[in-house]
């Protein structure tokens, strides 16, 4: 629903983590948020989410009064879990409305 939502409660980094019943090829993530100033991305292969790895860290754009909507193409990529690090903000609450992972 585009009615709810996350959001942070001040402090950054703030993260959360997404995991999946099982090790899944996905080949794009994508991510509405609000107020995103930079974003990282980890993945984890591990049976409990331990063992993240960097996979894309970008400064987004501001848009003032509209969502930040981001795709980000994963070729060859494998994952359990996905940890999404807010590490910056242009104000101090900001929030995340969608994450989509496509894959198989």
């Amino acid at each position: 629903s585009s009615e709810t939502f996350w959001t942070t409660t001040g402090m950054f980094p703030q993260e959360f983590i997404i995991g999946f019943p099982k090790c899944v090829k996905i080949t794009k993530v994508a991510i509405q948020c609000y107020l995103v100033q930079t974003l990282r991305i980890e993945r984890s292969v591990s049976k409990d989410p331990v063992g993240f790895e960097q996979c894309i860290e970008k400064d987004l754009q501001h848009t003032e009064g509209q969502l930040q909507m981001e795709e980000f193409p994963l070729p060859d990529f494998q994952a359990t879990y996905l940890r999404f690090i807010i590490k910056s903000a242009f104000d101090h609450f900001v929030s995340v409305h969608r994450v989509m992972a496509e894959g198989t």
